[in-house]
């Protein structure tokens, strides 16, 4: 599976952004999807996943309200629908999958494929 991050860019604060991330290859049903953040000097943040069949989402506290993840299987594309950024939003965002159980979501270290990772930037 190759994964490939788009929709960066640099915002206004309030403003939005929604990031893609397209996979090549057959994607199974408990493939999760997930997206991580990395800012400057900070370590890779959980952000947001999904299960490629849509049985299960979840969001890191900060983004919950303010991000939606959604996929599209006919493209094999996952999306982050990023609103209400702030500044604090300023990171590497990398989307990344692998067959896991839904416990191990939020860590970064046990995802098996990676995109190349998509700047935002978010001005004050």
């Amino acid at each position: 599976v190759q994964l490939q991050a788009s929709g960066g860019g640099l915002v206004q604060a309030g403003g939005s952004l929604r990031l893609s991330c397209g996979m090549s290859g057959p994607i199974a049903s408990n493939y999760l999807m997930g997206w991580f953040r990395q800012a400057p000097g900070k370590e890779r943040e959980f952000v947001s996943v999904i299960r490629w069949d849509g049985s299960h989402i979840d969001y890191s506290d900060s983004m919950q309200g303010r991000f939606t993840i959604s996929r599209d299987r006919s493209k094999n594309t996952v999306y982050l629908q990023m609103n209400s950024l702030n500044p604090e939003d300023t990171a590497v965002y990398y989307c990344a999958a692998s067959p896991l159980i839904w416990g191990a979501r939020t860590r970064s270290d046990v995802y098996r494929h990676w995109g190349q990772g998509t700047q935002v930037t978010v001005s004050s």
